[in-house]
């Protein structure tokens, strides 16, 4: 082997090295994007707070199933676009619509308390 050609090792070391960068990189991305889905679900939390509110002072149900069925529907053909799992996007709106209408309740309660 000449002096000038890297041993089969050291090129392995490289290529280790070059594939730990990239999964730096990546995953710093994931971070940035883990932190705006936070701020996100914050964000749209705050408008579901003011609607639970609106509800609870009009006397209206904490929640409606025909809203939420369009607002799935709307999600699937999203994801879908995307390029993500409608199914998966589907799961994620209805663990927060749960999360929401639960909200909704104890504003109710608190408000006929």
């Amino acid at each position: 082997m000449s002096e000038g050609t890297p041993a089969a090792g050291e090129a392995a070391t490289v290529a280790d090295q070059a594939a730990r960068e990239q999964l730096r990189y990546l995953r710093g991305s994931i971070d940035n994007l883990d932190a705006a889905l936070v701020h996100l679900l914050a964000e749209r939390f705050k408008c579901t707070q003011q609607v639970g509110e609106l509800k609870a002072r009009h006397s209206l149900p904490p929640a409606d199933p025909a809203r939420e069925a369009a607002q799935i529907e709307r999600l699937r053909r999203l994801a879908e676009e995307a390029r993500l799992d409608p199914a998966f996007a589907e799961k994620f709106l209805n663990f927060i619509i749960d999360e929401v209408v639960r909200h909704h309740k104890a504003i109710a309660r608190q408000n006929h308390a």
